[in-house]
């Protein structure tokens, strides 16, 4: 089967067979398919497509290009979560012991960030000690015992791994089939019987629009369907960072908080909301229900006491979730102030976003090294007031002069007027099978 015959057939808009689509992957796992020809082939998906089969044969073939989870020797039913990202984003770190705390186990394999901030092994490595480098078997074993663990997701789908690097470079990531492969061909790869996705949609994330971010839902909740994976998704807001911190050790202690009910609001309702549709999957109850118990957690203290358990087992110090001063600290800080009174009526989270990578919370490129005592943290939100002299957010970074780059992209990042913003919902909908 040759590769030019393939990159015509979709030139030409033609649906491809299962046997042509593992013929591609499969040439991209081994090297055998040159980088010139997959890139024409990238875009000749970009302009015309996938239909929900092609896309979903792809899909499981780039699952199966490399190592595969069992998670068959844990009892119940395993429930994996996946966010899109964003700004702020620490939702895994709330939200995987909090349905573990609920009873539905939770095996997550997660990655490091790429863009705005950290991703959540970036976050963790924060830990004094945390390992995210289990063996699979130590891996297994935390997550019977406690109940949940977190590592590093490493050799699953190699052929992603190819191919997300080409389309980095070819003007070809915004391809809806070639998104939903890449996201879903890892979740396949890791296991779990029940996927949920948190589509994030506005200026911080990835798709700009909620219609874009359904679209993306509604094919990723296809292929899983497709798989035999029952799939669920949230689109959920990204135009405002999500809490307070922006950065790596800033948002742990922030999770950390969260766990002990003290969190910011948006952050701990999402969280719950998360942890109650993961619950639903697992089959544990009805949605009202499971948000009751997703309350309960949190406010019993159970959550926080399952992240404990988690860090412990996976070597850290669980002192780091009373003690902060074992987390990194930024050696430089500089507030900036408001120069007026009023309402806050946005915060742009793109601004923010890129402002923290300056700061050197976030990565440039796959190879970067992060900061994880540098990020941002928000003294307002939308909604809120503020007179003039009044800290909207302050940096933190280890050089004094990334302080005056980052603060270099922000002189508009918060809009101040003199009438509250109408309120923006944090949960734009849901799509299930």
């Amino acid at each position: 089967m040759r590769m030019y015959d393939i990159i015509a057939a979709k030139r030409d808009g033609k649906a491809l067979s299962h046997e042509q689509i593992a013929a591609f992957v499969d040439g991209v796992t081994d090297g055998s398919i040159p980088d010139y020809q997959i890139s024409a082939f990238l875009m000749a998906v970009y302009l015309r497509g996938m239909d929900a089969d092609e896309t979903t044969a792809l899909t499981l073939r780039m699952a199966g290009s490399g190592r595969r989870i069992d998670l068959s020797s844990i009892p119940g039913v395993k429930v994996d979560k996946h966010s899109t990202g964003g700004v702020g984003d620490k939702t895994t770190l709330v939200v995987a012991p909090l349905a573990a705390a609920c009873g539905a186990p939770v095996a997550k394999m997660s990655g490091r960030g790429l863009g705005y901030t950290g991703g959540t092994i970036d976050k963790l490595a924060a830990i004094p000690g945390f390992r995210t480098d289990l063996s699979l078997e130590e891996f297994l074993d935390v997550v019977r015992r406690v109940g949940a663990g977190i590592i590093e997701a490493a050799g699953f789908a190699p052929a992603d791994k190819k191919l997300y690097a080409l389309r980095d470079v070819t003007a070809t990531v915004e391809s809806l089939p070639l998104i939903a492969a890449s996201v879903m061909s890892k979740k396949l790869a890791c296991g779990a019987d029940r996927i949920l996705l948190d589509v994030k949609a506005g200026s911080g994330a990835f798709m700009k629009t909620t219609a874009d971010a359904e679209r993306l839902a509604r094919l990723m909740v296809q292929i899983g369907g497709l798989a035999g994976r029952p799939t669920a998704a949230l689109i959920t807001g990204m135009d405002t960072p999500l809490g307070m911190a922006v950065g790596n050790a800033l948002e742990l202690r922030e999770a950390f908080e969260t766990l002990k009910g003290r969190g910011p609001k948006d952050l701990e309702a999402l969280c719950v909301e998360l942890a109650a549709q993961m619950l639903v999957l697992a089959g544990l109850g009805d949605l009202d229900g499971c948000r009751a118990k997703a309350r309960r957690a949190l406010s019993s203290g159970a959550a926080f006491v399952k992240m404990q358990q988690i860090i412990e087992a996976q070597r850290g110090d669980p002192r780091v979730t009373e003690d902060y001063s074992l987390l990194v600290s930024a050696k430089h800080t500089r507030a900036f102030l408001s120069p007026s009174d009023g309402f806050v009526r946005a915060v742009r989270a793109d601004m923010f976003g890129r402002a923290s990578v300056v700061l050197g919370a976030g990565r440039e490129r796959k190879d970067s090294d992060v900061d994880a005592a540098a990020g941002i943290v928000l003294r307002k939100k939308p909604g809120d007031t503020v007179s003039r002299g009044e800290p909207l957010y302050v940096l933190h970074a280890s050089e004094a002069k990334r302080l005056d780059e980052a603060g270099a992209l922000l002189p508009r990042a918060v809009d101040i007027g003199d009438e509250p913003p109408e309120p923006s919902p944090l949960i734009l909908g849901f799509i299930s099978a």
